[in-house]
């Protein structure tokens, strides 16, 4: 008996935690303008980078055009998907993983308050790269994902127990 499906909610379950994880830190610093040494340094957002885990016993490399991405026609406003992964394919996904938790590149918000502890001389604070409302929208979708693989790790408990009444 293959466990698989089990094993495969358990990553997206691990992944999402530690993007709600990355969230929260996000969300709890989007004031901080210092770092943990006192210097006059802005929090910086993390972003979680996910990647699909394949099989081992697949044979040759993940081709790009094999993985479906979206592409964004600016012109047309459309989005699509390039590259695909037929089912005929020998690549089958056994879960996802974490790649990196990296800080985000966006430069930082500056605001005008003079009267703010860490302002420059012209009354400017270099605010933490962190959006709310985006964190907010984000770690909802985390949340979402993470009860679909709950509710997924269920369905498979709940197959897995009637396969065994069968054979009763």
């Amino acid at each position: 008996m293959s466990f698989n499906s089990l094993d495969i909610s358990a990553t997206g379950l691990y992944a999402q935690r530690l993007q709600m994880d990355a969230i929260s830190s996000n969300i709890a610093n989007v004031n901080t303008t210092r770092d943990e040494n006192g210097n006059i340094n802005p929090y910086v957002r993390k972003s979680v980078t996910f990647s699909a885990i394949y099989n081992e016993a697949r044979k040759g490399p993940v081709l790009p055009s094999q993985i479906a991405s979206p592409q964004y026609n600016s012109a047309t406003g459309d989005i699509t998907m390039q590259g695909y992964i037929s089912f005929d394919s020998p690549l089958i996904s056994d879960g996802v993983s974490v790649v990196e938790i990296a800080d985000d590149k966006t430069p930082y918000k500056t605001v005008y308050d003079p009267s703010h502890p860490d302002a420059d001389q012209d009354g400017f604070v270099k605010m933490p790269n962190v959006n709310v409302v985006n964190e907010m929208v984000d770690m909802m979708v985390a949340s979402r994902a993470y009860e679909a693989n709950i509710a997924s790790i269920e369905a498979a408990k709940s197959m897995i127990n009637n396969a065994l009444k069968i054979g009763q």
